[in-house]
């Protein structure tokens, strides 16, 4: 298929923008000797797996559903992490789950003692969630060790705790965040806990490592983790979601209609609400490009018109999308031509919490599901429709 006869809105995740990220991770992987899982919450497009597996030694889930998904289609260990664990988790979780991450020391004293998680067929290795009490985030709604937090244990909670049966600790703190926060993240746990990591074998230390980003301090990293590693004996774990798919992915849209209010609007047949979440979570602006020579690759080529700030280029246009959501808009971007309909944008870095958190809302198609084969051929992997958006009804 050529990118003419792509089907919009379509997500379309290029093979060897994957390829790249896994070789820089390969290389921490090799220089530190850490284990790195894909976090499945932010990337969860099994079709690469065959890809990822190449380079990373698992997954992490936050979920029985992911945890699921990650033994039956990527192997490799299987780390599991819930704010909290139903009875009925727990009996096939334990049948799923290398590692299993309690927040709380009352889930972990529910379930310990319990065959299911003991396992009288698989050894499970149980670890703690720990709150470092160390915030780095500057978004709220990312950040889990904001005020309030329900993620992690704080270190006052251990005091009098019998750690026996426990074998590692968790902890996750950072979003979108170079190895600077994950050193000073470091330094506050080995303050705050410093006198029971003797007691653990292995630590995670999470997702929001920008790994892959171009400006991403490798070196610190891996100084970072081997410091550790001198001070503390044990297997190290990192999760990157974000990193594995980073600029991986692009969202393929098509201008339905321009309608015209304070500036003109361009209505796409890709929703921000339903298709790009967290465009408005987070929020962020997404880049965008206008390309005719687009070939499914994750970046603009050379000719391309990419989206700019208002007065940068002559013609501006607030993005949005057909939803009913009075906010269902992406941003205003200037162009070097006009937009009609029938043009198509193609938004950059859409591999990542797209395909994992889109919706059905007001009965608006998900899009399809595409990969840029490594020798550069664009194939359908999943297409959905009606049937998609009843069967999540009754």
């Amino acid at each position: 298929m050529t990118p003419a006869q792509l089907d919009t809105p379509a997500y379309v995740v290029d093979c060897a923008a994957l390829e790249r990220n896994l070789a820089i991770l390969d290389d921490v992987r090799q220089r530190t000797g850490c284990r790195i899982l894909l976090a499945l919450k932010a990337f969860s497009m099994y079709e690469t797996f065959p890809l990822l597996r190449r380079g990373l030694d698992g997954c992490c889930a936050s979920s029985l559903h992911e945890a699921r998904l990650a033994r039956e289609e990527f192997g490799g260990e299987v780390h599991v992490h819930g704010a909290a664990f139903s009875d009925a988790d727990m009996a096939e979780l334990s049948g799923l789950a290398d590692h299993i991450t309690f927040n709380s020391f009352a889930q972990w004293e529910r379930y310990r003692a319990l065959p299911r998680v003991a396992g009288t067929q698989r050894t499970v290795a149980c670890g703690l969630r720990i709150n470092p009490e160390h915030s780095e985030g500057a978004t709220p709604l990312y950040d889990p060790c904001a005020p309030g937090s329900r993620l992690g244990i704080r270190r006052a909670a251990f005091a009098g705790r019998d750690l026996t049966g426990l074998s590692g600790l968790h902890c996750h703190n950072l979003c979108e965040h170079n190895a600077d926060a994950f050193e000073r993240t470091l330094q506050a746990i080995e303050q705050r806990f410093g006198d029971l990591l003797p007691h653990f074998s292995w630590f995670n230390f999470g997702g929001g490592h920008h790994i892959t980003r171009p400006d991403y301090d490798l070196d610190l990293l891996c100084r970072t983790i081997a410091g550790f590693r001198a001070r503390h004996a044990g297997e190290i774990y990192l999760e990157p979601g974000e990193a594995v798919a980073l600029n991986a992915g692009t969202l393929a849209t098509t201008v339905l209609d321009v309608v015209t209010s304070d500036i003109p609007i361009a209505i796409l047949d890709a929703s921000c609400t339903c298709h790009m979440p967290d465009v408005l979570e987070m929020p962020y602006r997404p880049r965008v490009f206008r390309d005719p020579a687009w070939n499914g690759t994750a970046h603009p080529g050379p000719q391309a018109d990419r989206g700019a700030a208002a007065g940068e280029k002559p013609h501006v246009y607030r993005l949005a999308g057909p939803s009913c959501l009075a906010g269902d808009v992406i941003g205003e971007y200037a162009f070097d031509r006009p937009l009609t309909p029938g043009d198509r944008l193609v938004f950059e870095d859409m591999a990542i919490y797209t395909m994992v958190k889109n919706s059905t809302f007001n009965g608006i198609r998900l899009p399809d599901i595409v990969v840029r084969e490594l020798d550069g051929r664009l194939r359908v992997v999943r297409r959905f429709g009606y049937e998609d958006f009843k069967m999540r009804l009754s």
